[in-house]
Parts: C-alpha cells; sequence; structure tokens
C-alpha cells in the first residue's frame, strides 16, 4: 500500500514538473520580449545606451549581482528565504582584503573566505532546521550581524587593494580581465557559472528534492526525503554564491567599501520572483531569474541614463520590489482557486 502510495505521489509530482516548466518557458518568453522592447525604445530614446562603454558597466553590474540571485533562488524553490546575502558577500570581501593584507596567498585567502561563508549558511540552516527558527528572522539577524563584522574588522574604512592586486596578476585577472580585449572576465565568468546552475537546477535530482520540499514539505516528509538536510544545504549554497560574488567583487573594484551589498537582497528577492520563482517555494529556474534582473539592470540604467535623482530611483526600485512580491501573491492566490 505504501509503495503504491509513493509510485502515485511520483506521478502526481512528475505532471507537476510538466505543467511547472511550460509555464516557466511562457513567462521566460514574455521577459524576453519585455527586455527586448526595452532595449529597442532605450536605444531610440538614448544617444548613449548602444555605447559600448554603457554596455559594459551594465554587464559588469549584472555578472555580481547575477551570482547572488542564483543562490537567492536557490533557497526561494526549497521555500526559504536568505536577507543577509548582500552583508554575506561584504563580508567575504572584508575577509579576503584582510587576510590577502597579511600575506596570505589570495587564491587561498579566497577559498578561506567562501569556507567562511558556507559554515555561517551551515549555522544558519541549523538554526532554521532544528532550532525551528524562521528564515526571514534568522537571516535578518545575521544580516546586521555580518555588516556589524565587517564595520569591526575595517573600523568603518574601505580597505584598498590597489597595490597588493598589482603583484598577484593572475587573481586580479578574474575580476579585471578581458577576454579579446573587450569582453570582460566577469561577465564570462558569470555566463559559466549561470548555465551550469541552470543545468543542476532543471536536471538533477537533488533540486528535484529542494523543488518537492518547496512545493509541500510535509508530504516531501512523508515521501522519505530528509527535508532539514534540504534545507540547510540551499542556506549553505546560497551563502557560497554571495562568498563567490563577493570574490569577483572585491577583484573588480580592487577593494573593499564597507556598504558593499546594501540592499542586494531585496534586488536578488526581486528579480527572482518576477522572473517566476515562488516566495512560497516549489517553482523558480536560474534562466527566469536572470531575464528578471537583467530587467532590473535595464531600469536601473534607464533611470541613471535620464538623470532621475538618486532618491527617486531608490523609490522606483522598491516599488518595483513590492510589484513583484504583489503580482506573485496575485499568481499564488489564483492557482489556489483554480485547485479548488
Amino acid at each position: 500500500m505504501s509503495d503504491k502510495l509513493n509510485m502515485d505521489m511520483t506521478k502526481s509530482k512528475v505532471g507537476i514538473n510538466v505543467r511547472r516548466l511550460a509555464v516557466f518557458q511562457l513567462r521566460e518568453i514574455n521577459l524576453l520580449v519585455i527586455l527586448l522592447a526595452l532595449i529597442i525604445a532605450l536605444t531610440i530614446f538614448s544617444p548613449y545606451f548602444a555605447k559600448w562603454a554603457n554596455i559594459k558597466v551594465v554587464l559588469g553590474s549584472l555578472s555580481i549581482d547575477g551570482i547572488v540571485v542564483i543562490g537567492m533562488t536557490i533557497i526561494l524553490i526549497s521555500g526559504g528565504i536568505d536577507l543577509s546575502v548582500g552583508s554575506m558577500m561584504c563580508l567575504s570581501m572584508t575577509i579576503i582584503a584582510k587576510l590577502f593584507l597579511s600575506g596570505i596567498n589570495p587564491w587561498v585567502a579566497a577559498l578561506m573566505a567562501v569556507l567562511i561563508c558556507a559554515a555561517i549558511g551551515a549555522f544558519m540552516g541549523f538554526l532554521v532546521t532544528y532550532v525551528r527558527l524562521s528564515h526571514f528572522i534568522v537571516s535578518l539577524c545575521f544580516m546586521g550581524i555580518a555588516r556589524g563584522v565587517v564595520h569591526t574588522l575595517t573600523t568603518g574604512t574601505p580597505i584598498s587593494l590597489v597595490r597588493v592586486l598589482g603583484e598577484a596578476p593572475k587573481f586580479r585577472y578574474l575580476g579585471q580581465g578581458q577576454i579579446g580585449g573587450f569582453l570582460p572576465m566577469t561577465v564570462v565568468l558569470f555566463a559559466v557559472i549561470a548555465i551550469l546552475a541552470e543545468i543542476v537546477v532543471r536536471k538533477s535530482l537533488l533540486m528535484r528534492l529542494v523543488f518537492y520540499t518547496g512545493s509541500n514539505e510535509k508530504a516531501a516528509a512523508y515521501s522519505g526525503i530528509n527535508v532539514k538536510r534540504v534545507k540547510m544545504l540551499t542556506c549553505v549554497v546560497c551563502c557560497i554564491f554571495a562568498a563567490l560574488a563577493g570574490v569577483i567583487y572585491v577583484n573588480k573594484f580592487s577593494g573593499v567599501p564597507v556598504t558593499a551589498g546594501a540592499g542586494l537582497e531585496m534586488t536578488a528577492i526581486a528579480s527572482a520572483v518576477i522572473g517566476g520563482v515562488s516566495m512560497n517555494g516549489g517553482k523558480g529556474s536560474i534562466l527566469g531569474a536572470i531575464l528578471g534582473l537583467s530587467l532590473m539592470a535595464l531600469v536601473q540604467d534607464a533611470l541613471t541614463l535620464f538623470n532621475v535623482p538618486a532618491f527617486w530611483q531608490e523609490l522606483i526600485r522598491y516599488i518595483i520590489v513590492l510589484g513583484a512580491v504583489v503580482i506573485d501573491a496575485l499568481r499564488q492566490n489564483a492557482a489556489l482557486r483554480r485547485t479548488e
């Protein structure tokens, strides 16, 4: 009887996955159409938009933020959320800078920073799964804790790595190198990471467990999935991606501004939701989230090109975040009404 129940659940989940894939493809196509329309409009109305210098700036920003968005997408699919990604990225940068300046090899420093952030993610996952605290509260606390550690280590003063990076050209190439003399290395790294992440999310067995956990945690547990392990793993993965973004950021800008990553969590959440990731878990794709981030990046670039004041840009950005969450809630409510 138990085997038959598990088989029925598996068939049901397969059907859900097929329908989910079709919805994501439609959403991604819609986003592509919107992006193309926006690109055409900006090309027509702004003489600076299509210049390679502007495109490189947009792609550079997209590359670093995009790595964080990938991690946020995975944890959102599991039914969780991480508000600490911006602070975690800055913490990773600070650890790298401090270790590098103390004489440690930059590659070793970067690895240590990623491992430390992964350990923090594991502890956050422990608090969520075994202590049964909410993702929101835990990540909100660690957002402040990580930022506090950054200010303590830096005394609130930016760290410059221009001199020491000059002595490590191979490491510096990660953030400042160009392929063919025009294509930033950061863009290539992001493209590789995004493609690999998309394949893993769509094809791997592990991500199926993440989808099942996010869709219905209790049903996933009854079907034999170790829900606690899955949720803890997604916390670790999200922090690792934030740390990797920090590695590229500190390299690209040759230093650590103590405000780095501020507000990045809102950008990551909004991008993922715009791209079709559900705030309730169980739905999402890396491609959709990256397209959502691309839309936000183009809007931000348009505001800058048309000299919109900075305070208006912040207002518009948070309105977009609110709109994305409202649309997601409406979509979820409509889905619930259809199943009743």
